[in-house]
């Protein structure tokens, strides 16, 4: 890939600058920015302001703010800068595809009890376990829950009419009627998508979900995989490689923030504010496994809950601690984002996990229902 002109310096460090202080704006927002300029010319600032406005798009009541950093940023105004917190990021690491940078978005949280906010970068090795995922594997692909496509397949019986393939048929067969031809739209499984929290709090399970993810990888045909805590990470590619250890020391030399600290909602935020990434969880099963101790306001978590159910078929919460008889979703996010779970099962063993994955394709009442009822 060829290194970018100077001049366009300026124009992506303007990118960054936004999403340094909260702004949610994408790698693609950015080159469109840069590609609104170049075919502006351009005459004037106004012409590249016109651009950033209609590119990176700011929200209406942020856009005093956008105004005050596009004067700082390129006019130098240091005092029209709005003050705000830019110390804490989370940054996002992609292991596939053309786009290969690390994108900031601002994350302010505050402390909880039992889950820090604190950056620990650390690496981790991965010892081969049984194989006891292999059947999980095998049947992944067939116990997904399914859609119609919009593509089509011929069939015998109980399908539409192919009009035009019928009326072809009766040319060349110079009028004469045969039998009309069907056909029916194909049934094709939906995306699993994981989302693995692998902070310190989490240390205990994350090597058997990743032993899991493995196995899910290698058994669907659509299946993503994402680590978070201070950062999130991208690691399908890596677990595609079909020897488990080789697949695992990959992923692990991918993750940064291994036994870290937390920040589940801005992560979750920042996994959103990339199309790329909220187009995997369109009409997915969307399965976290994560203890979900988020620190501080949980405003964030719930906001970006909200938005994954919306876009899932089904969004799911595997945490270790439902693992305890006397578990209750108590804390204030749990409580919070409870209402927009379909699930809220427990992810303390292998074994509950794969029964509950292959179980996906089966309705179930809505987590806020079962839990009213337990407690």
């Amino acid at each position: 890939m060829s290194a970018l002109p100077h001049a366009a310096g300026p124009f992506l460090g303007f990118g960054r600058l936004l999403r340094r202080y909260g702004f949610a704006v994408a790698p693609e927002q950015v080159s469109g920015f840069m590609q609104a300029v170049t075919l502006l010319g351009p005459r004037s600032m106004a012409d590249i302001r016109e651009a950033a406005l209609a590119t990176l798009a700011p929200p209406p009541d942020r856009r005093d703010e956008f105004e005050a950093h596009f004067q700082s940023h390129f006019y130098g105004n240091a005092s029209a800068v709005v003050e705000g917190d830019a110390d804490e990021e989370t940054r996002i690491k992609d292991d596939g595809g053309s786009d290969q940078e690390e994108i900031e978005v601002v994350s302010l949280q505050e402390g909880g009890e039992l889950s820090s906010g604190a950056e620990q970068l650390s690496t981790r090795d991965f010892q081969r376990d049984d194989d006891r995922l292999t059947g999980f594997q095998r049947k992944l692909a067939s116990a997904l829950p399914a859609r119609r496509s919009f593509r089509t397949a011929r069939t015998h019986a109980r399908g539409k009419l192919d009009l035009r393939r019928s009326l072809r048929e009766i040319v060349s067969a110079d009028g004469d009627v045969p039998s009309p031809l069907l056909r029916r739209r194909q049934t094709v499984p939906r995306k699993l998508l994981l989302m693995i929290d692998v902070s310190g709090s989490m240390r205990l399970h994350t090597a058997d979900y990743l032993k899991l993810a493995h196995a899910a990888v290698q058994g669907g045909d659509r299946v993503e995989i994402f680590t978070f805590g201070t950062r999130l990470t991208r690691i399908t590619s890596a677990l595609r490689i079909r020897d488990r250890d080789q697949a695992l020391a990959r992923a692990a030399a991918l993750v940064d923030d291994w036994d870290g600290g937390t920040r589940m909602g801005p992560t979750l935020l920042a996994f959103l504010s990339v199309p790329r990434f909220s187009a995997f969880a369109r009409g997915a099963a969307v399965v976290i496994l994560s203890d979900a101790l988020e620190r501080g306001d949980h405003a964030e978590l719930e906001t970006a809950m909200r938005r994954l159910s919306a876009r899932a078929f089904r969004l799911s919460l595997a945490t270790p601690l439902a693992g305890d008889p006397r578990f209750r979703p108590a804390t204030a996010a749990l409580r919070a984002i409870l209402p927009v779970l379909d699930d809220l099962v427990d992810g303390s063993s292998l074994a509950g996990l794969t029964d509950f994955i292959l179980s996906l394709a089966r309705p179930a009442p809505a987590a806020a229902a079962i839990w009213k009822r337990v407690s």
